[in-house]
């Protein structure tokens, strides 16, 4: 089971709030099936991020996905000891594997987004299909 102190969207983002700043990454089920990332490309700190919009990419040697966000907020902080080690996704994705950390706009969003045990029911939908 994902932990359940987070909200996630299918496509397999997590968004952690504390306050009115909020931290987003990938699950350990997008990490799983990517395998062997070589790039991840995150915004600049001031950028604004819109709900369910692309806000960078992560590439693996199978693939190149865009990641989304899971609410509206500006960019605080990258992650950078992840940028310089993308190995720490496959270890810890939930903790240490956080991408951005971002100030909330829109709160009332993170009611749109799924809680753990939603998240687990979609994924086991999209591996029966």
């Amino acid at each position: 089971m994902r932990p359940d102190d987070r909200k996630y969207l299918k496509s397999h983002e997590w968004v952690k709030v504390d306050g009115d700043v909020a931290y987003v990454g990938i699950t350990d089920y997008a990490v799983s099936h990517l395998s062997d990332l070589v790039f991840l490309d995150l915004p600049d700190v001031g950028t604004d991020l819109m709900a369910n919009e692309p806000f960078g990419e992560i590439e693996s040697v199978k693939a190149v996905s865009d990641l989304y966000c899971p609410v509206t907020a500006e960019v605080l902080e990258q992650n950078e000891e992840l940028l310089g080690d993308l190995g720490i996704l496959g270890k810890d994705p939930f903790e240490k594997g956080w991408m951005l950390k971002v100030r909330l706009q829109k709160p009332n969003e993170l009611n749109d987004l799924l809680d753990a045990a939603g998240y687990e029911k979609a994924i086991q939908e999209d591996e029966s299909h």
